[in-house]
């Protein structure tokens, strides 16, 4: 089978926001290659090398590749639709969160088993008691784990991100047992799916991207959670009588802010409201939608370019 190779030119802080849009038009794979990668593996130890060239970790220009994998035969439909994501992705950023030159380039490849490559690439993700594991990967788990599973779709969330694992990190800080936990933008499912494996009653996970409900249904079911997980194709729960004792919310933060007024309908008294995926730029912004709501900020946590926020329903 043939596919197009579409490989988007960005920068480390854009490459998985690159790549999230990416996953909105495929299921045949994304791959990142960062220098900064190769580094992190020969500074912890994880990988050796006999040989390797030089100029591979000497790169510092901060040129990211983010490639796609489409079908040929709707390459001439999905191609345009990703290109003009990435224009708005650049539009709304305005600068404020380095994305590189964002240049496209496509090429047509076989497909026989690039799969196998790509899939050589992920390892296991470990944030606090929550261990992340690609389906293929066989992983014995350690006293007081929990491993959430995640199909070779990999989308929207796989916890490798800064802004995913700041949220896992904070709901294991806030959830108590039986809570009722509500994802907006669940992508993958991987947050609901962590809350429910870590105790919550019950998790109801919303997307208005059909490719992410039907990923996160694929996980729930891959994790035998799907009987105390709800996934809603919808912008937010239609239904405010749904109260979470937990909102988790990891999207842009120009969403969030729009987001603002509605989210907290859903939020029990003395609930915490968990979100992520904020540059530093919209910081303040998004802290000062939130707290004209009436919300009590409670922590404020950061990695890299990207902050997550915890707040109280008092």
């Amino acid at each position: 089978m043939k596919f197009t190779e579409l490989t988007v030119h960005t920068s480390t802080e854009g490459s998985e926001l690159v790549a999230d849009i990416m996953w909105r038009y495929t299921t045949h794979g994304v791959a990142i290659s960062d220098v900064k990668d190769v580094i992190a593996l020969q500074n912890d130890k994880v990988m050796y090398w006999d040989y390797m060239d030089e100029e591979l970790t000497a790169d510092r220009s901060g040129d990211v590749l983010v490639k796609a994998f489409v079908a040929l035969d709707v390459s001439p439909e999905i191609l345009p639709k990703i290109r003009e994501d990435i224009e708005e992705l650049a539009a709304n950023c305005n600068g404020a969160l380095p994305l590189g030159s964002l240049e496209m380039t496509s090429r047509i490849v076989e497909g026989d088993d690039w799969i196998e490559i790509w899939r050589k690439h992920f390892r296991p993700i470990h944030i606090g008691k929550i261990v992340v594991v690609p389906e293929w990967i066989e992983y014995n788990k350690a006293e007081g784990e929990e491993v959430v599973l995640l199909d070779n779709n990999m989308a929207f969330g796989t916890g490798e991100h800064e802004t995913t694992s700041m949220c896992v990190k904070l709901l294991q800080k806030y959830l108590t047992a039986d809570s009722v936990c509500i994802d907006v933008g669940c992508g993958s499912g991987i947050l609901g799916i962590s809350a429910v494996k870590l105790g919550a009653k019950h998790a109801y996970l919303t997307d208005i991207d059909s490719v992410a409900v039907k990923s996160a249904n694929h996980n729930c079911a891959l994790n035998g959670v799907s009987d105390k997980v709800t996934v809603a194709h919808s912008d937010l729960l239609a239904d405010s009588s749904v109260k979470g004792d937990i909102i988790l919310a990891n999207i842009t933060a120009d969403v969030l802010e729009r987001l603002a007024p509605s989210i907290p309908q859903n939020l029990k008294n003395g609930g915490t409201l968990i979100l992520s995926g904020i540059i530093d730029s919209k910081l303040q912004g998004v802290t000062d939608a939130y707290k004209a709501q009436g919300l009590a900020l409670k922590e404020h946590i950061k990695k890299g370019e990207w902050n997550a926020l915890a707040f109280e329903n008092s």
